[in-house]
Order: C-alpha cells, then sequence, then structure tokens
C-alpha cells in the first residue's frame, strides 16, 4: 500500500474547459501549479467540483496523467470514484492504480439511497481490490446517504480505508470519530465554511473548494491553525467567509469558476448540463468576489 499523510490542505481541483467545452489542458496546469506552489499537501481529481459527472473515462485519464506529471512526486494525487455499479468502480479503482494515482477518494454508491450494508459491502468489495489508500467520502446533505460510526467500525478492519472526507457540516461528528476510532482514520473538512472549526477539533486537514481560486489563503489558514496562531487564522477565515459561502450551494462549480476567472486561474467555462449563472445572481456573485478582492489580505506573516 502507498502510504502518505492524509492531511493539510487538499484541493479538490476544477476541470478547464475551454469555450467549446473541450479540455483547456494549458489553463489546467496553471491552476495546478499554483496550488503546488502555495504548498497544497495533495491534489483531488474528478470530484464534484472537477466535474466528474460530465467526463469521460478517457479524459480522466489523460487528467490524471497531466498531474502526475506536473505534480512530479511532490505531492500525492488523489482519484475520486463515484459510480453506480461495484463492477465498474472496482475497473476505475484498479486502473488508476495502475496508471499511478497515491489514493483513491470513495462515494457510497450512487443513483439510489444504498442500506448501510449495501454501503459496506460497496466500500470493502472494492477496498480488497487495490492496495491505494482509501478516504470514504461522507456527505449525507449531498448524497442523502451518510456513513455512520457503526459502519466505520465495520470498514476498520481494512487496512487501505485509512481516512475520510468528514462533510456532513456537524463539527461534534469529528469529535464523535476521534473518541471512537483514535487516530485510526484521518479526519479532512469537506465543508470549506466551517474548515477552521473543524481544525480546531481535531481535523487533520481540509479538501477545499475555493482554494482553487485563492491557494495561498486557503494554506496560510491551516498553517496558522496547526501553529496555534488563532488570531492570524481568524482574521483571514473572516475575510474568506462570503468567499467560503459560494461552496454550500446547488452552484458551487459556476460560483467557484468565477472565482478563478477573476483570479487569473481558470477559464471559468462550465460544461454542460451546468450553465453559466446569468442575471441578478450573477452580479450578486461578481459583487462577492470583486468586495474581497479589494480587501484581500496582502501578506500572511
Amino acid at each position: 500500500m502507498k502510504k502518505f499523510k492524509w492531511e493539510g490542505v487538499m484541493p479538490a481541483i476544477t476541470t478547464q474547459f475551454d469555450v467549446k467545452g473541450n479540455l483547456d489542458l494549458d489553463t489546467f496546469k496553471i491552476n495546478l501549479s499554483h496550488q503546488i506552489n502555495a504548498g497544497v499537501n495533495g491534489i483531488i481529481l474528478g470530484g464534484t467540483l472537477g466535474e466528474a459527472s460530465t467526463l469521460t473515462n478517457q479524459e480522466k485519464q489523460q487528467l490524471l496523467a497531466v498531474t502526475l506529471g506536473e505534480v512530479n512526486g511532490k505531492i500525492p494525487v488523489i482519484m475520486n470514484i463515484a459510480e453506480q455499479a461495484t463492477i465498474e468502480a472496482i475497473r476505475l479503482a484498479q486502473k488508476a492504480e495502475s496508471e499511478g494515482a497515491d489514493g483513491l477518494m470513495l462515494l457510497p454508491p450512487m443513483r439510489y439511497k444504498a442500506t448501510d450494508e449495501e454501503t459496506v459491502t460497496y466500500f470493502s468489495t472494492i477496498a480488497n481490490a487495490t492496495k491505494l489508500p482509501i478516504m470514504i467520502y461522507n456527505n449525507p446533505i449531498d448524497y442523502k446517504i451518510e456513513v455512520t460510526l457503526e459502519m466505520f467500525a465495520a470498514l476498520e478492519s481494512y487496512k487501505n480505508i485509512t481516512a475520510v472526507k468528514e462533510s456532513t457540516r456537524d463539527i461534534t461528528n469529528i469529535t464523535r470519530m476521534i473518541n471512537r476510532f483514535g487516530d485510526r482514520f484521518q479526519i479532512l473538512c469537506g465543508v470549506d465554511t466551517i474548515a477552521m472549526e473543524a481544525l480546531l477539533m481535531g481535523a487533520n486537514g481540509w479538501v477545499a473548494g475555493l482554494v482553487d481560486a485563492f491557494p495561498r489563503e486557503t494554506v496560510a489558514i491551516y498553517s496558522y491553525c496547526k501553529q496555534g496562531e488563532l488570531e492570524k487564522a481568524r482574521s483571514i477565515f473572516s475575510w474568506f467567509l462570503p468567499l467560503l459561502e459560494l461552496d454550500i450551494s446547488p452552484q458551487l462549480v459556476q460560483n467557484i469558476k468565477l472565482c478563478e476567472l477573476a483570479t487569473g486561474m481558470g477559464t471559468g467555462h462550465v460544461r454542460p448540463p451546468r450553465l453559466p449563472l446569468k442575471g441578478a445572481e450573477l452580479e450578486r456573485v461578481r459583487s462577492i468576489i470583486k468586495t474581497a478582492l479589494d480587501n484581500r489580505p496582502k501578506s500572511f506573516d
């Protein structure tokens, strides 16, 4: 099993498209370089922000190859698996492993609300099919399946299930996990708006969204929290919050891509069925971004 630390800031990176909806790998590389230079601890490909549901398997493989080449072993590259059939999830997990991915992020089975037993069996079957470290994505708000403490207990014996992306939006769940399992599962906050609180309650890292447009600020908050410099962290977080709230929206992809466009780190284009924002909502998001940029912290001393 590959070994790395599930810790620090791990961007759920966006996929860049041109105006015709084709992959824009040059801009994708620009964003990657900003993330690496800011000091992120890993890259997560093919998540919701990566618009994975609109990507072909060939495109996912292309993005993995490009990312591995740009990262060049400096930080782990994690591939997300979100499938409706166990056999296809296994195939993609093994494909990612053979092509050099360092780990997997694994969603519950898609399309319908699986039972607890079905979800545990899905996770464990995939874990048995790969040697890659796995982070379980626990997001009952968006995906309607909660991975409970008892379900994690059933998964505890699978040594390559090593982390959880904690997106229940319940800060107390971090304490419950630590009380029950100690450091058996590394915990990464998956909700931007409560990331600072999560870090202070013991989370090991932050699977971040707005980092895609603001990597230096995101890494600074994480670093200050871990160093105990809470006033510095809180100052940046207070400035950041209106932007972070753009992450907890059904239009989070459009929102964050507008942020990337404003900071020179993305094209702003989404792939159908998503559509660009328009009208009052577009102006609202642009106003939030402009206000943030006008008051952006100058340094992180």
